[in-house]
């Protein structure tokens, strides 16, 4: 997954006005300009609590938060690498109750440094905030005694002082499921042979430790003996998070060890990056709290032996301000849906469909260089607001996902001199899609692993 450093990237959608009143344009929402905040900040490690509850003892939600820190450059590099490390991952990869409720609260991760989502969970009756990351399967934290771990504002998760902390052994299941979950087998430890992961992310990022066993409590739902890693050599761009939460879809994922707790399902909403902005993660089938306004439209995810641990759907069009782009690709690679990955990349016939309308609809206002991957910008310093083209995904079985309107700019510079279209281009037509986080903001994505469905409906996100 792609972790990237922090710096207040923002960008707010309303309408453009100008001189001869606003512009209007088919099917559009509206980006403002006004009240951009500094493109930059100074960070400053600070411990984050975000809340959680319980509805009628069977829902979980989590506050979710976010935070930027570091060259805006560098992050969207980093990203691109990881897109080309899944790409390499798809080509390479070889095959190998009684229903509950959480609801967590889920923020942007901001103030931690990433440009990740995350969640408050308790762990051996610690405290821990993890990045959420569905690219991923195993869980895991930093621990303590720690041969080499990146700052945190919170303390090392210290196995020794949990009661009920076990470690996993070699001849284990769970170790023996490491090469699927994590692509590297699990190393047997001496005395005693402890169970030894490693995993290495797209953009470099690495955490190496041992499996332990521990309870894990969501929102007021206990999950016990939850198998997670124990991170001990911990690097790159994790910001100052605890760790991660893995919800992919192998046996070593959170959704996997409690799908006897809560079915397989699981939701969340992303809120957009303003660190004081919730969203929130809900474990469990109950859409009572969910606070969608249009709604679920769900999609069947495709299955691949190949390709299992991730979430994969069949994208059948995309529309821009109510016209359809045309591409060959529509209908045949299928296109992942990822938490991890930023910016959305599309088949390059998508893409220039996709890009050739929005300059067509845009063409009132004046250009701006592109910016690393973000090839399509413009120039809306001397504007307030404008109308812009509503992007639709659409999915096999009707279903439909509208981006919502800060989903669509990166704002490169604080002044609006400079904003890229938010979606960039694969390098080849056969290489498979990915919807990233960011297109995601303000939409309700519901995950049914056990019906193998998948479901998108507009919601503004907050936890209150």
């Amino acid at each position: 997954m792609l972790l990237w450093s922090s710096m207040v990237f923002l960008l707010a959608l309303v309408v453009f006005t100008c001189s001869n009143g606003v512009f209007t344009l088919a099917q559009n929402e509206l980006l403002s300009l006004k009240r951009l905040p500094s493109a930059r900040s100074q960070y400053s490690p600070t411990r984050i609590s975000l809340k959680s509850r319980t509805r009628n003892g069977t829902a979980t939600v989590l506050e979710m938060k976010h935070r930027e820190h570091g060259k805006l450059e560098k992050r969207v590099i980093l990203d691109d690498i990881r897109v080309e490390s899944i790409q390499s991952r798809i080509k390479n990869t070889v095959s190998v109750s009684t229903q509950k409720q959480a609801q967590l609260p889920l923020i942007s991760g901001l103030k931690l440094q990433t440009l990740n989502y995350i969640v408050t969970v308790t762990l051996g009756g610690r405290n821990l905030t993890v990045i959420v990351d569905t690219g991923s399967d195993l869980s895991w934290v930093q621990c303590q005694p720690c041969r080499f771990c990146y700052t945190q504002p919170d303390p090392l998760f210290n196995p020794s002082l949990s009661h009920s902390y076990q470690s996993v052994q070699c001849s284990s299941k769970p170790c023996q499921t490491l090469q699927y979950s994590t692509g590297n087998s699990g190393l047997c430890g001496k005395n005693p042979p402890l169970c030894n992961y490693a995993v290495t992310y797209g953009d470099g990022s690495y955490t190496r430790g041992e499996l332990g066993k521990d309870r894990l409590v969501l929102g007021g739902i206990a999950v016990e003996s939850f198998v997670f890693g124990c991170g001990r050599n911990n690097k790159g761009l994790f910001g100052a998070a605890s760790g991660l939460m893995g919800l992919g879809r192998s046996d070593l994922s959170l959704i996997s060890q409690t799908s006897d707790v809560f079915e397989g399902v699981f939701s969340y909403c992303l809120p957009d990056s303003d660190s004081d902005s919730s969203g929130s993660l809900t474990l469990g089938a109950d859409a009572s709290v969910f606070k969608n306004s249009t709604p679920v439209s769900y999609t069947r995810m495709l299955q691949n032996p190949q390709l299992y641990s991730f979430y994969i759907l069949n994208l059948t069009g995309i529309s821009i301000g109510g016209v359809g782009i045309e591409s060959p690709s529509f209908g045949k690679n299928g296109v992942l849906i990822d938490s991890g990955t930023v910016i959305t990349r599309l088949p390059p016939s998508m893409y220039r469909g996709l890009k050739a309308e929005l300059l067509k609809e845009m063409s009132g206002f004046p250009s701006a260089p592109g910016f690393s991957i973000l090839e399509t910008c413009f120039n809306l310093s001397a504007y307030e607001e404008v109308s812009i083209p509503t992007v639709k995904m659409q999915f096999e079985g009707d279903a439909e996902m509208t981006v919502d309107v800060n989903g669509m700019f990166y704002f490169v510079k604080k002044d609006a001199s400079q904003v890229c279209l938010a979606h960039a281009s694969l390098a080849y037509e056969d290489e498979i899609g990915i919807i990233g986080n960011y297109q995601q903001r303000n939409t309700r994505v519901v995950y049914d692993t056990k019906q193998m469905k998948l479901g998108f409906a507009k919601e503004i996100c907050s936890f209150s």
